[in-house]
């Protein structure tokens, strides 16, 4: 059973001018261009989310050098800019909405910068986009208690489907954060697999539930972007990150146990 190493590309804005609030996970639209041109160089193929998760399910073929390219929250960058090159190259790709910032009758106003409307989430699936949930307002979803953990799932699950006539089957933990009790609920909600960030290449091993991506940022230069597909010094570029994760851990586990204290003197 192979369990052969897959490197998920995690992108959120494509924008030329982007906001301080996006700016560092935001990626120049020539940069995107010839990242997605190195990719065809080195013969990667990409595959949507469910394709690899179904792969890996069901011990199936994948192709030689598997790569999956997806994005998260709903940029409008995503349509205006990396659309045009994705379709150039014919590759597939997944885009993760959080239903309440997309514009249009369900937006909450939350959106973090320019957002994608519904017609252009559509013209992305009639691209050949999957359309994956992301919750529906964008909240650190270990931190809630289980009904606001069941609406962020089933009202994003619901809205996707009613404007785009299918259910989304694969999800994206917001800001990666998840814990066996919402990775349990994930999966009871309907997604049958959801992605974790990480900065490591996922595997097979990792469950589908929390299937590890790798962080493309504005100041990755295509010669680091090149190391990070092959899986070369991922440990070392995202070596502060990971020293940082662990110990905001610790602080959230802190407010997870005291939230569950307070709540039980109710």
């Amino acid at each position: 059973m192979s369990d052969q190493p897959v490197p998920i590309l995690m992108y959120h804005s494509v924008a030329t001018a982007p906001n301080e609030a996006t700016r560092a996970l935001s990626v120049a639209p020539a940069a995107f261009g010839e990242q997605m041109a190195l990719l065809a160089d080195l013969k990667f193929t990409p595959v949507t989310t469910s394709d690899l998760a179904r792969s890996w399910r069901e011990s199936g073929p994948l192709p030689e050098r598997p790569v999956l390219i997806t994005f998260d929250d709903g940029y409008e960058g995503v349509h205006r800019h990396a659309l045009p090159v994705l379709a150039r190259h014919g590759f597939a790709s997944t885009l993760f909405v959080s239903t309440g910032w997309i514009r249009g009758a369900h937006d909450t106003g939350g959106g973090l910068d320019t957002m994608l409307d519904w017609q252009q989430v559509r013209d992305l699936v009639d691209a050949g986009v999957e359309i994956g949930g992301h919750s529906h307002t964008h909240p650190q979803l270990d931190q809630l208690p289980d009904d606001a953990l069941w609406f962020e799932l089933l009202r994003c699950k619901e809205i996707i489907a009613d404007e785009l006539g299918a259910r989304p089957v694969s999800f994206a933990y917001p800001y990666g954060y998840s814990s066996r009790r919402v990775r349990r609920i994930v999966r009871e909600a309907g997604f049958g697999q959801s992605l974790a960030v990480g900065n490591a290449l996922a595997r097979r091993r990792q469950g589908p539930y929390a299937l590890q991506r790798v962080t493309v940022r504005r100041t990755t230069g295509v010669e680091e972007f090149e190391r990070l597909v092959q899986g070369r010094a991922i440990a070392r570029t995202f070596a502060r990150d990971r020293a940082l994760t662990k110990g905001y851990a610790v602080v959230r586990r802190a407010r997870q146990v005291r939230r569950k204290a307070i709540r039980s003197r109710v």
